[in-house]
């Protein structure tokens, strides 16, 4: 099979990024210079974790060729997505499962471009695009660009209420279908399958790719989910810098500031996902809200926990942390001692000594489905994935 020619499989992590990110990212197969000597030790365990990890969903797939739940396609799109960012795997290859489960994908797709079951329109949608872009497939095209326009088309628009006030949730992107308003994850994926499927419709031709997703808005929504008084007036604000699920609404509830203000509480997945979402929208790295959000995801950097969540979403976590710290060109974290470290090393040593025997993972906590393994292998996989992709070289 021959890779679409505008896109490569490392290039689908990051891509159409400001000069501030990370550079395309070297072919899956050819790394051109060894990596830096602190992460040399543990470039091979992470290989290996990852053979072992995607054999293990290998093992759990359905003879139908998805996982977990036909309903879902996202848990097929994240262990394919999983198996195509293989380092392992030869460039240009598929694996005979993995045609199993982009058939299985292709069968989910609707006439209005959408790749979903029962619901979850976006969700489901914004993680297959991923998918199926990775396979470098040119017969994938055109249903990448046609979900791309479906996810655009998600975009929430409301007029304004009867006090003429404009929807406080205009410009984001939620589950889709029936589901009453926009979200932090669910933007940020949209946003990124939205980036990828670009390079797809660039001149392309097709009528779909004309339409693009009103950034500006997208930027407003984004803003609104941030704790930054300079440039989110509700009066839930907080100031440090970090991000909610929705205005209005955090996983993490309500903090007391110094100043007896009830605020909402950040948390760390939704902060990095807030990065990401500035990284893709092109956002200046000087930009105050920028500088914000990465100045409290350095303070509040752990591994013990989803910050603000405790174990809720902790693998949820790890990806997202590994995708935007990458796009971010963040080598080294300073934290609140002053000390810096090196993320990918204690990100990818983390994630080394979770899996489990048979070479899966999974979170003790089931909140948001991650006492389910083939969900968590995939984010486990897909975490190694990037930090072994985006590895620095030595000179």
């Amino acid at each position: 099979m021959q890779l679409h020619p505008i896109i490569t499989l490392s290039a689908l992590l990051f891509f159409t990024l400001p000069a501030y990110a990370e550079t395309p990212l070297p072919a899956v197969a050819t790394p051109t210079a060894e990596p830096s000597a602190e992460l040399l030790s543990i470039r091979e365990e992470m290989k290996l974790a990852i053979q072992r990890g995607n054999r293990f969903l290998q093992s759990t797939q359905k003879e139908e060729g998805y996982w977990y739940d036909s309903n879902l396609p996202a848990f097929t799109a994240l262990a394919t997505y999983a198996a195509m960012t293989d380092p392992n795997k030869a460039q240009g290859h598929t694996p005979k499962h993995i045609k199993k489960a982009y058939s299985f994908l292709l069968s989910k797709v609707h006439k209005d471009g959408g790749i979903y079951g029962k619901g979850l329109h976006n969700y489901n949608t914004s993680l297959s695009v991923m998918a199926l872009a990775s396979s470098g497939d040119p017969e994938h095209v055109q249903t990448i660009i046609n979900a791309r326009h479906f996810l655009i088309n998600l975009q929430t628009n409301h007029k304004p209420g009867l006090d003429g006030k404009p929807n406080i949730m205009n410009g984001g992107i939620g589950y889709g279908g029936s589901y009453p308003h926009s979200d932090m994850s669910n933007s940020h994926l949209a946003i990124q399958a939205i980036r990828t499927a670009d390079a797809f419709a660039k001149d392309s031709g097709s009528p779909a790719a004309n339409v693009d997703l009103d950034w500006e808005a997208a930027m407003q929504f984004i803003s609104s989910c941030q704790n930054l008084e300079s440039t989110n007036p509700s009066p839930e604000t907080g100031n440090d810098g970090s991000f909610v699920y929705f205005p209005g609404n955090s996983k993490a509830g309500y903090e007391t500031s110094k100043e007896g203000k009830e605020t909402l509480k950040g948390y760390g997945s939704m902060s990095y996902a807030g990065l990401l979402s500035f990284i893709y929208a092109d956002l200046d790295e000087n930009d105050q809200r920028v500088v914000a959000v990465k100045s409290w995801l350095n303070a509040n950097y752990t591994l013990k926990e989803n910050p603000g969540l405790g174990q809720q979403g902790l693998y949820y976590y790890y990806h997202t942390m590994a995708k935007a710290l990458s796009a971010a060109n963040i080598q080294t974290l300073k934290l609140k001692d002053g000390t810096h470290i090196n993320w990918r090393k204690e990100l990818a040593s983390k994630i080394l000594q979770s899996q489990r025997e048979n070479g899966s993972w999974t979170n003790e906590n089931s909140r948001w489905l991650e006492s389910e393994p083939d969900l968590v292998t995939s984010y486990a996989i897909l975490t190694l994935n990037q930090i072994y992709l985006s590895i620095p070289k030595t000179q």
